[in-house]
């Protein structure tokens, strides 16, 4: 089983994401049968660009699934990072034991 991690930014350059975190809940809801959103407390990610470090807040959504599907995630990230007006959101996935 794969624990499926994606990390998404709570404000975009124009605005709240809050439409579009919604349309990723249906998204994966519908195409996995459910999903774990962490919307309550956004955490805060950090990356260096160069001489900078910028800063976001995010949420994260998890769904488990019995199959991993490279093609499908790589194609929505990049579906994602244009949604996000992005230029990387930042997908994992995790082999885990089901208990």
């Amino acid at each position: 089983m794969h624990l499926i991690q994606i990390l998404l930014p709570l404000n975009t350059g124009d605005g709240t994401s809050r439409a579009r975190i919604n349309q990723v809940r249906e998204d994966l809801s519908s195409r996995f049968g459910g999903l774990t959103l962490y919307r309550n407390a956004p955490a805060e990610g950090l990356w260096e660009d160069g001489d900078m470090v910028e800063e976001d807040a995010i949420i994260g959504a998890e769904v488990m699934t019995d199959e991993l599907d490279p093609d499908w995630w790589s194609n929505y990230r990049a579906e994602l990072e244009r949604r996000f007006q992005q230029d990387e959101i930042v997908i994992r996935a995790l082999a885990v034991t089901r208990l």
